[in-house]
């Protein structure tokens, strides 16, 4: 049985070689995400929120144009084998 991770970390290359991280509570999430929001606007210089996780009050936008590339890792909280 294949383990289930807790969250995903999401790496964001920016153009200039900024990078970002942000966390998503399921990978259905970050699909939601990356196909509603993200690759809806691929070449567009608006900015576009990134939904960020845990932080009251705080908020991060991207412009997709300018984004290079995008990682996402798996996070298990628990060393356990299940």
């Amino acid at each position: 049985m294949p383990r289930v991770a807790d969250e995903y970390l999401v790496h964001l290359l920016l153009e200039g070689g900024h990078r970002e991280e942000v966390r998503f509570g399921s990978i259905q999430d970050f699909q939601k995400w990356y196909q509603g929001e993200l690759m809806a606007q691929s070449n567009s210089q608006e900015l576009v929120n990134v939904p960020v996780r845990g932080l009251q009050g705080e908020f991060l936008v991207v412009r997709p144009a300018r984004l290079v590339a995008i990682r996402v890792e798996p996070v298990f909280l628990s060393s356990i084998e299940r």
